[in-house]
């Protein structure tokens, strides 16, 4: 744990897919952003299943060396497909023993969320 870091800091990973494409990271990013306006006191980090970094190992473990003592772990996904079904599990596992002092939660994919399904739908009928 980090030097003077509250014991009950919570951190956050914004977990998306990921790109070749360095722009295709901007809305991530912006969303990480958002988060720590929102909440200034909890750690967030944005991390991708593949093809950019960081994973989410390297992202849980920028939290806990942040002082992290919770992650929760938030799919960028609108559905749960391969990568949430079968790569997440094990990526989560393997955070988990590399800090199992650390409790690490996962929440659904925010496709699921029905306020998301509310505002996609509100998107749509914009124009």
């Amino acid at each position: 744990m980090a030097t003077g870091a509250a014991p009950s800091t919570t951190g956050i990973v914004l977990l998306a897919h990921g790109s070749r494409d360095p722009r295709w990271r901007a809305p991530v990013e912006a969303v990480a952003q958002r988060v720590a306006e929102l909440a200034p006191a909890v750690l967030v980090r944005c991390a991708y299943i593949e093809l950019s970094q960081p994973d989410l190992e390297g992202a849980a473990a920028e939290l806990v060396s942040a002082g992290a003592a919770a992650i929760h772990v938030l799919p960028l996904f609108l559905g749960v497909g391969k990568h949430l079904r079968e790569d997440l599990p094990r990526l989560l596992d393997a955070s988990r023993l590399a800090h199992p002092h650390v409790a690490i939660t996962l929440a659904r994919a925010v496709g699921e969320e029905p306020q998301v399904v509310d505002l996609l739908a509100r998107l749509a009928l914009k124009y």
